[in-house]
């Protein structure tokens, strides 16, 4: 079976890229206590307005369901790193916030997960890196 279109091999071998990368940003990551995963959570909370964010609009910026990131949440709580936050307008809607500690273990995680980026793209050109990004994003990817 070695007839296989182009857009399956790009996603085989896209899903192969991701997989080795989530590995080694985890074993990076895991010196500053989180994984690539919360590195994430924490770092859209700190681009989002107040530093909050819905559960859900988090989960979709993940890409979690609403369970998965409850059950990333609660460990990422009780560090202290985010904390939930009532919406005064409607008792139904909670926030997330980012926490001190989180704002302070992602300024430490963002050295490491550069680094951790350059390595795994130093093979590859400038010009490439910003043609494949433009790709990513017109995928689906939601950072420009």
């Amino acid at each position: 079976m070695s007839d296989l279109s182009p857009s399956l091999k790009l996603f085989l071998n896209l899903t192969m890229v991701q997989t080795l990368a989530a590995k080694r940003f985890d074993a990076r990551l895991g010196s500053h206590g989180i994984n690539l995963n919360e590195f994430m959570i924490l770092f859209h909370l700190s681009t989002a307005p107040d530093e909050k964010m819905r559960r859900i609009d988090l989960a979709e910026k993940i890409g979690l369901t609403a369970s998965g990131i409850t059950r990333m949440l609660t460990p990422l709580e009780k560090l202290g790193m985010v904390k939930r936050e009532a919406n005064s307008r409607d008792a139904r809607v909670s926030y997330v916030k980012l926490a001190n500690a989180g704002k302070r273990v992602l300024a430490e995680a963002v050295n490491t997960a550069e680094s951790t980026a350059d390595q795994l793209m130093s093979a590859v050109k400038t010009k490439k890196l910003d043609e494949i990004s433009k790709m990513i994003v017109e995928l689906g990817g939601s950072i420009q």
